[in-house]
């Protein structure tokens, strides 16, 4: 047992320069909604039930707003974060990322594990992959238009960034508004583009599974980093970041880079190398 005679140090009394964060519920909220979105694939790909998707990926959005908003107003408190704290979230977003990649490359593995051994296809008559009869995308249509759109968003983007850099204030909005715009229009051609898929990924065979979970968790990265610039963005316009503490922007950028990198391996494993019988419309 303590003595009673020593003085406890006060409560809001710091004896490290480290932040411990307020208790929160967006990190649980979040992990069920991923969850329950993950099922909901499930349900949509063998029973066609959509709504339990739509729940999980509304959970994960609200979550984010609402983390987001609880991040930036600890922020703007002063010496919460701290040089040593910035360290920490550089690195958080580092790792974060870095669990991004093994996700993807879950996705890679499987597909280029029937690229490479059509013959494990179940039910296939012939050992191609394509399987037979699957009708694919002419990689030199929609999906190139789409890489280029990905690749001027990287490029206007590390404009807004060295924008900001040097104090350009004008010319860090005017960057990120273009790749906000470049974001919602990819996510637009790509909606178009699975509405006119000549297959479906409800009961569609091995190769439609592969293509949507692909290219459509890419799809809803694009959709997350869009929303995660529009909000450094709307923060910029506020006047919160200098270029000495912009953290905020800094992981945004390196998030957009990261969805442009898996789509250009996407572009190249699935849509070039995966080219079967080309669908005509």
């Amino acid at each position: 047992m303590a003595s009673s005679n020593v003085t406890a140090a006060p409560a809001n009394h710091n004896k490290h320069p480290y932040h411990l964060v307020d208790p929160s519920p967006w990190p649980m909220i979040a992990s069920l909604s991923a969850g329950l979105m993950v099922f909901g694939i499930i349900l949509f790909a063998q029973k066609n039930i959509h709504w339990v998707l739509g729940v999980g990926v509304l959970g994960i959005l609200a979550s984010m707003f609402f983390w987001f908003r609880d991040i930036i107003r600890e922020s703007r408190m002063p010496g919460v974060h701290n040089p040593i704290v910035r360290i920490g979230l550089r690195y958080g977003m580092v790792l974060f990322i870095a669990s991004e990649v093994m996700f993807f490359v879950a996705f890679f593995w499987a597909y280029f594990h029937f690229y490479l051994y059509p013959e494990h296809v179940a039910g296939a008559a012939k050992a191609i992959w394509p399987p037979a009869g699957v009708h694919t995308f002419d990689p030199l249509g929609l999906p190139l238009l789409n890489t280029m759109i990905l690749l001027l968003s990287g490029c206007t983007v590390t404009w807004a960034h060295h924008a900001l850099i040097e104090g350009d204030r004008k010319g860090m909005l005017q960057g990120l508004g273009l790749t906000v715009l470049l974001g919602l229009s990819f996510s637009g051609f790509q909606f178009y583009e699975y509405a006119e898929a000549p297959f479906a990924f409800h009961g569609g065979g091995i190769y439609p599974s592969v293509f949507f979970m692909a290219t459509g968790f890419h799809g809803f990265h694009v959709i997350v980093g869009t929303i995660f610039l529009a909000v450094c963005w709307l923060r910029a316009r506020r006047g919160d970041f200098t270029p000495e503490r912009h953290f905020g922007f800094e992981a945004a950028a390196w998030y957009w880079h990261f969805v442009d990198v898996v789509w250009l391996f996407l572009f190249v494993a699935v849509y070039l190398l995966g080219v079967g019988e080309i669908a005509v419309h």
